[in-house]
């Protein structure tokens, strides 16, 4: 069982949410309705994990996701999985690259997602671990802009990448690939290697997809 923290505007998702929630054997300390809450919420309750929609009151322009990365920073990795409307490419290169707190526990995913019940409890229990997780319809967005470093890759490297990106592990993204996965290995060797990755970088995975958006971090709207 997780202790959630909820910040949602939205009155009929945020109970939604809340319902979902409890329905999958977690607790609900907080459900509140804007970012200044959301803060004073994490402070009182300390869950252990936070969900939270980018835009709040009162501006609704990306006051839950400063709120998070706040947070994160006066907390440590306090797993967050921050929800979007749409595809904004630019909130999640600020969510990714931007977070002193480093590259764990972080979930960027859209609320289309949150209908595929099973899928979005598992990632908000990945997340709570410690992995990070890029919404499949964000990452296809990224990876389909033709910029470097990313048009070094081959299609299959670009394969790999993308499913490397949601954060599967190289078992099942050779399943998903009907590849070994030995050569699912040597795909991510060549990709660190032709973005020029650090080997003793951690989370080398996730800076992978992430490694143009440095180049480019106003991308998306």
């Amino acid at each position: 069982m997780l202790r959630v923290v909820l910040a949602e505007d939205a009155v009929l998702l945020r109970a939604g949410l809340v319902e979902l929630l409890t329905r999958g054997g977690h607790e609900v300390v907080a459900a509140v309705g804007d970012a200044p809450s959301l803060t004073r919420a994490v402070e009182t309750e300390r869950p252990d994990v936070v969900i939270t929609d980018v835009r709040m009151p009162p501006d609704f322009r990306d006051e839950g996701l400063k709120a998070a990365l706040d947070l994160r920073a006066r907390h440590g990795r306090l797993p967050v999985l921050v929800l979007s409307q749409y595809v904004a490419t630019a909130y999640a290169t600020q969510l990714l690259t931007g977070d002193g707190a480093g590259l764990t526990g972080l979930g960027y995913l859209l609320k289309d997602r949150v209908g595929e019940v099973a899928d979005f409890l598992t990632t908000l229990r990945r997340v709570a671990a410690g992995e990070t997780v890029i919404d499949p319809e964000v990452v296809r967005v990224l990876l389909s802009r033709r910029t470097e470093p990313l048009t070094r890759l081959t299609p299959r490297e670009r394969e790999v990448l993308s499913l490397m990106a949601q954060g599967l592990n190289n078992q099942t993204i050779a399943t998903r690939l009907t590849v070994t996965e030995a050569s699912v290995v040597k795909h991510a060797s060549n990709i660190f290697t032709k973005l020029s990755l650090d080997p003793t970088e951690g989370n080398r995975r996730v800076l992978a997809v992430l490694a143009h958006l440095r180049g480019n971090p106003g991308a998306g709207a």
